[in-house]
């Protein structure tokens, strides 16, 4: 049982996010010539286990907060399954091994490995309360795995690629914290005394400024790839989609959780890279 509560920690669903990595890679078309697997993976694990690492130091000091809320109060800090001295023991294990899976990649992938730890850490600590920058902050762990994949393959990440994932993640932050605050209603400032400090509407203008936005990055950069072009109506459905998710109140508001569990969020996201597949492998 104590294992089982141990692999919660890690929070393997959300390692989906590190596929980031791989965009640059295969968005060039480079995928099947190239070949570059094991370095591929290497960037994968490395920045899972890191990332696990950061989720056990993010639950140990929200383990407080996360007992006044319906659902977190049962992670496995919160509900005490397992013991702080457990959990950093598990952290340290978690940063040496993906050290050790990361040393042979190249110097300028160290730099977004590092500076991602180090966002990570201080908003863990200091930045998850400040309104605005916590969102920031969050979005900016997308484009360091963006920017990180860019530098294991030697691929230089397009100007619209970087602004189309960065806006998205602001999107999908907003989207989350929106979840939260109406979900947990009067009692969300006592599980993250953020939320108190958005006011009314200001993150559903968020959502929109940014969703606008991301429509508008992505199709500059769907022209530049040809075919993907047919791939923005999608886009701008499956935006409309997490919309409505998160005012229906049917999702937390994690993206993660979304794609997984909304059937039709899963079907886009598969549509899509379908689509990628047959533009940018398979155009003529």
């Amino acid at each position: 049982m104590v294992f089982f509560d141990i692999f919660r920690l890690l929070r393997i669903h959300q390692w989906i996010k590190n596929l980031m990595l791989l965009f640059p890679l295969f968005l060039s078309g480079q995928w099947i010539t190239r070949g570059e697997l094991l370095p591929g993976a290497l960037a994968f694990f490395s920045f899972s286990l890191a990332s696990s690492a950061t989720y056990v130091v993010n639950d140990f000091f929200d383990r407080e907060r996360d007992r006044l809320h319906p659902k977190k109060k049962n992670r496995p800090l919160a509900s005490g399954a397992v013991k702080p001295v457990a959990a950093w023991c598990l952290v340290v294990f978690l940063m040496l091994a993906a050290f050790a899976l990361a040393a042979s990649l190249p110097a300028i992938y160290w730099f977004w490995f590092l500076a991602y730890l180090a966002l990570s850490l201080a908003y863990s600590t200091l930045l998850k309360d400040q309104p605005v920058l916590d969102i920031f902050c969050i979005a900016s762990g997308f484009v360091f795995r963006l920017f990180a994949g860019g530098a294991v393959f030697s691929i230089q990440v397009s100007d619209w690629l970087f602004l189309t994932v960065l806006l998205l993640a602001l999107f999908l932050s907003a989207g989350k914290r929106l979840a939260e605050q109406e979900a947990l209603g009067e009692n969300a400032s006592r599980h993250r005394e953020v939320l108190k400090r958005y006011p009314a509407g200001s993150l559903e203008a968020f959502m929109l400024i940014s969703a606008s936005s991301v429509l508008v990055t992505y199709t500059m950069y769907a022209i530049t790839k040809g075919k993907l072009i047919w791939s923005v109506p999608l886009c701008c459905f499956g935006l409309f989609r997490y919309i409505v998710a998160i005012k229906d109140g049917k999702t937390g508001g994690d993206p993660t959780e979304t794609l997984l569990k909304d059937p039709m969020m899963f079907l886009v996201g598969l549509v899509w890279l379908l689509m990628v597949l047959g533009s940018v492998y398979f155009s003529v």
